[in-house]
Protein backbone atom coordinates (compact mmCIF):
# COMPACT_ATOMS: atom_id res chain seq x y z
CA UNK A 1 0.00 0.00 0.00
CA UNK A 2 1.08 3.37 -0.61
CA UNK A 3 2.92 5.50 2.35
CA UNK A 4 0.21 8.14 1.53
CA UNK A 5 -3.03 6.19 1.57
CA UNK A 6 -1.38 4.70 4.64
CA UNK A 7 -1.17 7.78 6.20
CA UNK A 8 -4.57 8.89 5.60
CA UNK A 9 -5.69 5.76 7.51
CA UNK A 10 -4.10 6.33 10.44
CA UNK A 11 -4.67 9.86 9.99
CA UNK A 12 -8.52 8.93 9.32
CA UNK A 13 -8.93 6.54 12.42
CA UNK A 14 -7.37 8.76 14.71
CA UNK A 15 -9.31 11.92 14.30
CA UNK A 16 -12.53 9.82 14.39
CA UNK A 17 -11.75 8.17 17.13
CA UNK A 18 -10.90 11.24 19.03
CA UNK A 19 -13.77 12.44 17.96
CA UNK A 20 -16.25 9.90 19.29
CA UNK A 21 -14.46 9.55 22.19
CA UNK A 22 -14.79 13.46 22.92
CA UNK A 23 -18.63 12.93 22.52
CA UNK A 24 -18.80 10.27 25.11
CA UNK A 25 -16.72 11.89 27.31
CA UNK A 26 -18.83 15.21 27.31
CA UNK A 27 -22.29 13.28 28.40
CA UNK A 28 -20.63 11.42 30.87
CA UNK A 29 -18.68 14.22 32.26
CA UNK A 30 -21.33 15.33 35.01
CA UNK A 31 -22.32 19.03 34.14
CA UNK A 32 -20.26 19.48 31.01
CA UNK A 33 -20.46 22.65 29.28
CA UNK A 34 -19.32 23.15 25.85
CA UNK A 35 -19.44 27.00 27.04
CA UNK A 36 -17.99 27.03 30.10
CA UNK A 37 -15.36 24.12 30.30
CA UNK A 38 -12.26 23.40 28.55
CA UNK A 39 -11.64 20.38 26.37
CA UNK A 40 -9.36 19.25 28.40
CA UNK A 41 -11.74 19.43 31.58
CA UNK A 42 -12.78 15.90 30.01
CA UNK A 43 -8.89 14.43 31.09
CA UNK A 44 -9.30 14.86 34.54
CA UNK A 45 -11.92 12.89 36.78
CA UNK A 46 -14.57 9.77 35.79
CA UNK A 47 -14.03 10.66 32.02
CA UNK A 48 -10.23 11.00 32.17
CA UNK A 49 -9.07 7.33 30.89
CA UNK A 50 -11.89 8.14 28.08
CA UNK A 51 -10.49 11.22 26.97
CA UNK A 52 -6.57 10.85 27.88
CA UNK A 53 -6.41 7.56 25.99
CA UNK A 54 -8.10 8.65 23.25
CA UNK A 55 -5.85 11.64 22.48
CA UNK A 56 -2.44 10.06 23.13
CA UNK A 57 -4.08 7.37 20.62
CA UNK A 58 -5.05 10.17 18.15
CA UNK A 59 -1.14 11.92 18.93
CA UNK A 60 0.31 8.35 17.73
CA UNK A 61 -1.52 7.89 14.62
CA UNK A 62 -1.09 11.85 13.74
CA UNK A 63 2.72 11.78 14.13
CA UNK A 64 2.92 8.54 11.85
CA UNK A 65 0.81 9.57 9.72
CA UNK A 66 3.12 12.46 9.45
CA UNK A 67 6.04 10.17 9.35
CA UNK A 68 4.97 8.27 6.56
CA UNK A 69 4.69 11.34 4.60
CA UNK A 70 7.36 12.86 5.47
CA UNK A 71 9.15 10.20 3.88
CA UNK A 72 6.88 10.02 0.65
CA UNK A 73 6.77 14.05 0.53
CA UNK A 74 9.17 15.63 2.44
CA UNK A 75 7.29 18.72 3.11
CA UNK A 76 7.55 21.44 5.83
CA UNK A 77 3.53 20.51 6.70
CA UNK A 78 4.76 17.53 7.26
CA UNK A 79 7.47 17.88 10.33
CA UNK A 80 4.38 20.35 11.43
CA UNK A 81 2.04 17.51 11.50
CA UNK A 82 4.31 15.22 13.16
CA UNK A 83 4.80 18.08 16.01
CA UNK A 84 0.83 18.67 16.52
CA UNK A 85 1.12 14.87 17.10
CA UNK A 86 3.51 14.69 19.57
CA UNK A 87 1.54 17.81 20.85
CA UNK A 88 -1.68 15.73 21.01
CA UNK A 89 0.59 12.83 22.92
CA UNK A 90 1.62 15.24 25.28
CA UNK A 91 -1.82 16.68 26.52
CA UNK A 92 -2.98 12.82 27.49
CA UNK A 93 -0.02 12.09 28.82
CA UNK A 94 0.28 15.84 31.21
CA UNK A 95 -3.86 16.28 31.72
CA UNK A 96 -4.76 19.96 33.49
CA UNK A 97 -2.89 19.67 36.68
CA UNK A 98 0.20 18.94 35.24
CA UNK A 99 3.14 20.46 37.20
CA UNK A 100 5.24 23.12 35.33
CA UNK A 101 2.31 24.17 32.85
CA UNK A 102 2.84 20.96 30.87
CA UNK A 103 -0.45 20.57 29.69
CA UNK A 104 -0.64 23.92 28.44
CA UNK A 105 2.93 23.81 26.64
CA UNK A 106 1.45 20.62 25.19
CA UNK A 107 -2.00 21.83 24.15
CA UNK A 108 -0.49 25.29 22.57
CA UNK A 109 1.52 22.93 20.57
CA UNK A 110 -1.22 21.03 19.57
CA UNK A 111 -3.16 23.96 18.35
CA UNK A 112 -0.50 25.75 16.70
CA UNK A 113 1.20 23.17 14.43
CA UNK A 114 -2.07 21.44 13.86
CA UNK A 115 -3.61 24.77 12.64
CA UNK A 116 0.08 25.55 10.26
CA UNK A 117 -0.56 22.05 9.41
CA UNK A 118 -3.89 22.74 7.58
CA UNK A 119 -2.45 25.52 5.68
CA UNK A 120 0.72 24.08 4.94
CA UNK A 121 -1.61 21.09 3.22
CA UNK A 122 -2.37 23.20 0.16
CA UNK A 123 0.45 23.06 -2.25
CA UNK A 124 0.00 19.12 -2.27
CA UNK A 125 -4.41 19.24 -2.91
CA UNK A 126 -6.33 20.08 -5.45
CA UNK A 127 -7.66 24.06 -5.76
CA UNK A 128 -10.77 23.82 -4.00
CA UNK A 129 -9.43 21.43 -0.92
CA UNK A 130 -6.69 23.65 -0.77
CA UNK A 131 -8.67 26.82 -0.07
CA UNK A 132 -10.87 24.92 2.26
CA UNK A 133 -7.50 23.90 4.39
CA UNK A 134 -6.12 27.40 4.43
CA UNK A 135 -9.56 28.60 5.63
CA UNK A 136 -9.35 25.86 8.21
CA UNK A 137 -6.31 26.53 9.47
CA UNK A 138 -6.66 30.02 9.65
CA UNK A 139 -10.12 30.06 11.72
CA UNK A 140 -7.75 27.60 13.91
CA UNK A 141 -5.29 29.74 14.56
CA UNK A 142 -6.96 33.04 14.71
CA UNK A 143 -9.10 31.68 17.46
CA UNK A 144 -6.34 30.71 19.06
CA UNK A 145 -5.06 34.13 18.89
CA UNK A 146 -8.33 35.02 20.39
CA UNK A 147 -8.24 32.24 23.13
CA UNK A 148 -4.87 33.03 24.51
CA UNK A 149 -5.63 37.05 24.14
CA UNK A 150 -8.75 35.83 26.11
CA UNK A 151 -11.18 37.11 24.18
CA UNK A 152 -14.23 33.86 24.16
CA UNK A 153 -17.05 36.34 22.12
CA UNK A 154 -20.12 35.08 23.32
CA UNK A 155 -18.74 31.80 23.46
CA UNK A 156 -17.55 31.38 26.39
CA UNK A 157 -13.48 29.64 26.62
CA UNK A 158 -14.95 26.59 25.59
CA UNK A 159 -16.98 27.54 23.19
CA UNK A 160 -13.58 29.49 21.95
CA UNK A 161 -11.27 26.68 22.38
CA UNK A 162 -13.67 24.36 19.92
CA UNK A 163 -13.35 27.12 17.21
CA UNK A 164 -9.56 26.43 17.39
CA UNK A 165 -9.72 22.42 18.15
CA UNK A 166 -12.85 22.07 15.07
CA UNK A 167 -11.34 23.14 11.80
CA UNK A 168 -7.89 21.28 12.76
CA UNK A 169 -9.76 17.95 13.08
CA UNK A 170 -12.22 18.31 10.54
CA UNK A 171 -9.45 19.19 8.15
CA UNK A 172 -7.84 16.26 9.45
CA UNK A 173 -11.02 14.37 8.23
CA UNK A 174 -10.93 15.92 4.90
CA UNK A 175 -7.04 16.09 4.05
CA UNK A 176 -7.24 11.67 5.59
CA UNK A 177 -9.99 11.35 2.78
CA UNK A 178 -8.24 13.18 0.05
CA UNK A 179 -5.03 11.20 0.46
CA UNK A 180 -6.96 7.84 0.96
CA UNK A 181 -8.64 8.26 -2.46
CA UNK A 182 -6.11 9.87 -3.77
CA UNK A 183 -3.17 7.23 -3.52
CA UNK A 184 -5.71 4.20 -3.05
CA UNK A 185 -5.23 1.51 -5.91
Amino acid sequence: MDSRRLAGYFALIGTLQFLISMAIAESLYPGYSVHSNYISDLGVGSTAPIFNSSIVIFGVLVLIAGALLLRALRMPFTVAMILAGMGAIGVGMFPEGSPYGLHTIFSLITFLFGGITAIFSYRIQPRALAITSVVLGAVALIALAMYVGEYYASLGWGGMERMIAYPILFWALAFAGYLIGKYGG
